[in-house]
C-alpha cells in the first residue's frame, strides 16, 4: 500500500479553518477542482464532480468535530488506485491563535499505474488542494 501527505500552515485559527472545511460537503467553498458536490445516505456519502465533468463518491469513514478531523474513502473515481482512503486535519500551531496547520494525507493501492505516479498524483492534488485553502483563506 503506498501512501503520501502533505501540510500547510493556513492564515486563520483552527476553529476557522475547521468551519469551512470540516463539512464533508464543503469542497465546493475552498477547492476549484471540485465546484459541485451533492450529499447523499444522509450526508454520509458525496457525489463530487470535477471541472471536466468526472463523477467521484466519497463514503465519511471516520468523523471527529472535537479533534478537527475527518476521513474518507473513494468509492468511484477516474484515479488509478483503489482501496484509497484519505484524512484531513486541521491543528493548532503552538502559541499562535492566527494560524493553523492543515494536514491531508492518504493510503492506496496503485491500479493500473506505478506506485510512483499515484504518489505523485496525490500528493499534486493535496498540495494543490491546500494552497487553493490558503488562497481562501487569505482573501
Amino acid at each position: 500500500m503506498a501512501s503520501t501527505s502533505a501540510s500547510r500552515i493556513v492564515p486563520a485559527s483552527p476553529d476557522k479553518v475547521w468551519n469551512l472545511i470540516g463539512g464533508f460537503d464543503a469542497l465546493p467553498d475552498w477547492l476549484p477542482y471540485i465546484p459541485e458536490s451533492t450529499p447523499l445516505e444522509g450526508g454520509r456519502v458525496r457525489r463530487l464532480t470535477n471541472p471536466d465533468g468526472e463523477v467521484i463518491i466519497e463514503r465519511l469513514v471516520d468523523f471527529n468535530e472535537t479533534e478537527h478531523h475527518y476521513s474518507y474513502a473513494i468509492l468511484q473515481a477516474p484515479f488509478p488506485v483503489n482501496g484509497y482512503v484519505s484524512t484531513i486535519r486541521v491543528h493548532a500551531v503552538p502559541g499562535r491563535d492566527d494560524v493553523a496547520e492543515v494536514q491531508w494525507s492518504g493510503r492506496f493501492n496503485p491500479d493500473n499505474a506505478t506506485e510512483d505516479e499515484a504518489v505523485d498524483l496525490f500528493t499534486g492534488i493535496y498540495r494543490d488542494g491546500l494552497e487553493a485553502l490558503h488562497k481562501a483563506l487569505s482573501a
